[in-house]
């Protein structure tokens, strides 16, 4: 039960991220945006080893920088893919994505779902899709390349999970601390280089900065989800996000919640009443 109002709270976490660095990106380029987003991360997760702990052996070190690869690897796979389109039909598989790999994961290494669990799980997969889709786009058709795009993003978000799940149980914050910095310098290169057409607008520091916090607090939830409780419902409750960044969305621009979303709103909840049970 512990383990799955962490990853409750992981999922909002990462939704409250995504919802203030969209705003963010829509300011200056999205780059200059992570360049705010990545040093707040890395100082809160600083900040939180004296609480939590943490060790450098080599396995959180393999698995830490493992899972900073995949981070970014899924953040430029992610907004080149929603940059092509269409949204509605290429976040939802980004999505799911996300969720089937890790709970393929978690099955094979022999977790148990129970009666409950065998019903919720799917319940919750069903939910990712309708949450994160939104309105129709006329019957536009994703392109081939933009379908890759979408799965390989949602590949590289299930791997990040997967490698922080990997990482040894008595490492703290290790794994947070090593992906991290491994992300953020293959970001900031990737930002050095392409400097020139990052344009002259500034970032919104203070949204910037606070998707960064928010970010980190997600995967140190995560990651304490994931070690009480079975990858598995962890990883699909966790994949929920995006009802944290559509309810924002909602409260504060005043967009218009879609029936669909609606539907898939109520279907969680019912998933995640079931995944108690488990």
């Amino acid at each position: 039960m512990i383990a799955l109002l962490l990853a409750l709270g992981s999922s909002l976490a990462y939704g409250c991220a995504d919802f203030l660095g969209g705003l963010g990106a829509r300011r200056a380029h999205v780059l200059r945006t992570v360049m705010v987003a990545a040093p707040a991360s890395l100082t809160v997760e600083l900040l939180l080893w004296p609480f939590f702990g943490a060790s450098f052996a080599p396995a959180t070190l393999g698995w830490g920088a493992a899972s900073g690869v995949a981070s970014a690897a899924a953040f430029a796979l992610l907004y080149r893919t929603l940059a092509i389109g269409p949204m509605n039909v290429l976040s939802p598989v980004t999505a799911l994505v996300s969720a089937m790999l890790p709970v393929a994961v978690g099955l094979l290494q022999g977790e148990y779902l129970g009666p409950a669990g065998t019903i919720g799980l799917p319940l919750a997969l069903a939910a990712v899709v309708l949450v994160s889709a939104g309105h129709g786009t006329g019957g536009a058709r994703p392109s081939r390349t933009a379908l890759l795009l979408a799965l390989g993003a949602g590949a590289a978000i299930a791997l990040q999970l997967v490698c922080l799940h990997q990482a040894p149980a008595d490492s703290g914050v290790g794994p947070l601390i090593t992906g991290r910095a491994v992300s953020s310098a293959v970001t900031l290169a990737a930002a050095g280089l392409m400097y020139r057409g990052l344009g002259a607008e500034r970032p919104a520091y203070a949204m910037s900065a606070a998707a960064g916090v928010l970010d980190s607090v997600a995967n140190l939830l995560f990651l304490l989800a994931a070690r009480g409780g079975d990858l598995a419902v962890v990883a699909v409750i966790t994949a929920l996000y995006p009802a944290g960044t559509v309810l924002l969305a909602r409260g504060v621009l005043a967009e218009r919640i879609h029936r669909g979303q609606l539907l898939g709103l109520g279907t969680a909840a019912v998933a995640v009443s079931l995944l108690a049970l488990t």
